[in-house]
């Protein structure tokens, strides 16, 4: 299993980083066969997985039982594991029994917090002395997207640019491992990947980054509609997957399946006997 050295020594060799969602045993299973440097258990799961409008809905069992899942299919790769909405945002007190909880019952190797204001740097600064590395995430963060106004770019003026910059500079010396950059300008997030010494992993946030990540479920198209720009997909799912339910259906309502490959036999010899009285 890769480290967060191994992951620092890829920045300095620039080496991409490959990271995707997972939020089951068989799709993180599949992804360590195909050799994805890291997973992550997002939270993305409650619109994906869930059904949810948000991710905001998603709960601490919720991260634990796909946790779970994933750490047991993807068992020699990184897992990262997000906190979810309002787990780390009122105090480090508060945070800490959450995190750990998290940690120990996941058996993932690294949680993600969004943000960057005081209580989170403190947050990651804590979680990081106690042992749990942590994964920042700055840019378009999804569990404030009702203060962000929704999902949209971030980091486009002069003044957010700066902030988001300086955000990753507290990020990293609050001791995080790497931190994720969603939906910022190729430039800036360029410019942030060459500023800090961590792994800048990008979605939406152009190449010149350290790495990249996307949520399975857009880049198979499982069950999702449209895409985002940032996102690209490599199968259909929807249309392999419909097929499949849809060729059982007729094959059940013709009496095609089973045949009798798929059933079991007896000596018919008995059958005139089970009516007998006995």
């Amino acid at each position: 299993m890769k480290t967060r050295l191994d992951f620092q020594k890829m920045k300095e060799n620039n080496e991409k980083i490959t990271m995707v969602t997972a939020y089951d045993y068989p799709t993180a299973k599949l992804a360590q066969q195909a050799g994805i440097d890291m997973l992550l258990v997002g939270d993305s799961l409650g619109m994906v997985v869930l059904g949810y409008d948000s991710t905001i809905p998603v709960t601490v069992e919720d991260m634990i039982h796909h946790g779970k899942a994933v750490t047991r299919g993807g068992n020699e790769t990184f897992v990262v594991v997000d906190m979810p909405f309002m787990t780390y945002h009122v105090s480090v007190e508060a945070t800490i029994p959450q995190a750990k909880r998290i940690f120990q019952e996941t058996g993932a190797q690294a949680l993600k917090l969004e943000g960057a204001d005081q209580v989170i740097l403190d947050s990651i600064k804590a979680l990081a002395t106690g042992g749990i590395p942590v994964v920042g995430h700055l840019g378009l963060t999804p569990q404030s997207v009702h203060m962000l106004g929704g999902y949209k770019v971030q980091g486009k003026s002069e003044q957010t640019a700066k902030q988001l910059l300086e955000d990753a500079r507290k990020v990293e010396a609050a001791g995080a491992i790497a931190v994720v950059l969603e939906c910022v300008p190729k430039q800036l997030a360029a410019l942030i990947a060459k500023a800090i010494s961590i792994p800048v992993i990008g979605i939406g946030a152009g190449a010149d980054v350290d790495g990249q990540v996307l949520v399975f479920h857009d880049i198979s198209r499982y069950g999702v509609d449209r895409l985002p720009k940032f996102a690209v997909s490599y199968a259909d799912l929807n249309e392999t997957i419909t097929n499949v339910f849809s060729t059982y259906r007729e094959n059940v309502k013709n009496s095609i399946f089973p045949n009798d490959d798929q059933s079991f036999t007896m000596d018919e010899a008995v059958l005139p006997k089970l009516g007998e009285r006995t």
